[in-house]
């Protein structure tokens, strides 16, 4: 993190970022805590006035929030009013995930990706949706293709974001190189390689000694500002020269206040450590359709995820990144509503 920017974005935090103004503009939407295995979960919820929507939980990753969506809820919910279809509906749940934000503190240890599955069937079972669809990417994408496997007979469909970053910093994901690979795909293998090898030191970090980072994201506020918008930085667009090219500034200061103003920097690591070291299956086959869309589309992507093409709904765009509801809500809203049409 440049010293110079790093100094400029934390004044204006300090001195220009209105919390207040965007306090009220969350506050806008209906929000409510639950208790779920022990656990307090937060999470956004907004109905649509459309008689026959479909729900759909929107789960965010890391390190972000369910600020994540706020761009999203009025299109899903009122697509009347965005110019499209009525029929294409959504009511939105949006939780915080344990030990982020709202969703905190932790209650103990032993929250990962699998149990937060859990806790979401249960949270839809309790607002009475007895069919709903699921979306997200990061941590949000691993819980929404295990609610295809946890709750099929309710899923509809689980619908994944993902992009070259990554397909990069999941370990084990990039494959050995091959005779079947094109030149261009060796050398875009050999870049990922590289930015694998560079780029997972956060992760690194979190899944081995995340008490000690802690220290620092619960004590400085420019430490977790750093932590949290070089992320922005190296995720988004990748022709975006500063995180606010990709994403409005306000809104990634409004993530990071969240994480601050909750103290959540220690149990989001520590949520990155347990999902690090939790028993598994990843091999286990979601019955509700998946759906796939890849920002910052490389063929590499489709290389490594469908090259035998057995994920049926496949999109790429080539803006956007890790954050397609921050930095492309327009694209994501179109490729959700299709994906669910056939599903509903």
């Amino acid at each position: 993190m440049p010293v110079d920017y790093l100094k400029e974005i934390a004044e204006y935090w300090r001195t220009g970022y209105d919390w207040r103004k965007q306090e009220d503009a969350l506050n806008e939407f209906p929000q409510f805590t639950t208790t779920i295995d022990g656990q307090a979960i937060h999470f956004l919820h907004v109905r649509s006035p459309e008689p026959d929507a479909l729900p759909l939980i929107l789960t965010h990753g890391y390190p972000s929030s369910f600020v994540e969506f706020v761009d999203l809820v009025g299109p899903l919910t009122e697509p009347r009013a965005d110019g499209a279809d009525p029929a294409d509906a959504f009511h939105v749940v949006a939780p915080s995930l344990p030990g982020f934000g709202f969703s905190s503190p932790l209650s103990g240890t032993g929250w990962e990706l699998t149990r937060t599955t859990k806790a979401w069937v249960e949270l839809m079972r309790r607002l009475g949706y007895e069919r709903y669809g699921a979306h997200g990417g990061d941590i949000g994408g691993g819980v929404s293709g295990d609610l295809g496997v946890r709750d099929p007979d309710h899923v509809s469909g689980a619908h994944i974001v993902t992009d070259p970053s990554a397909l990069a910093l999941i370990g084990r994901m990039l494959p050995e190189e091959s005779d079947d690979m094109t030149e261009a795909q060796k050398r875009r293998l050999a870049e990922l390689r590289a930015w694998e090898a560079d780029g997972r030191g956060y992760l690194q970090i979190q899944t081995t000694r995340p008490q000690t980072l802690a220290y620092g994201l619960a004590d400085s506020p420019v430490a977790q500002l750093a932590w949290i918008v070089e992320k922005f930085k190296e995720w988004t667009d990748p022709t975006a020269e500063l995180p606010e090219d990709a994403v409005d500034r306000d809104r990634l200061l409004t993530n990071v206040s969240i994480y601050w103003f909750t103290g959540t920097g220690t149990s989001a690591a520590t949520f990155i450590y347990e999902a690090a070291h939790a028993q598994r299956d990843w091999g286990a086959i979601p019955e509700a359709p998946i759906g796939m869309a890849v920002f910052a589309a490389d063929e590499m992507v489709r290389y490594v995820l469908n090259r035998d093409g057995h994920i049926e709904h496949w999109s790429e765009f080539e803006r956007g990144g890790h954050f397609p509801a921050l930095e492309v809500p327009d694209l994501l809203v179109q490729d959700i509503r299709k994906f669910f049409r056939a599903l509903r």
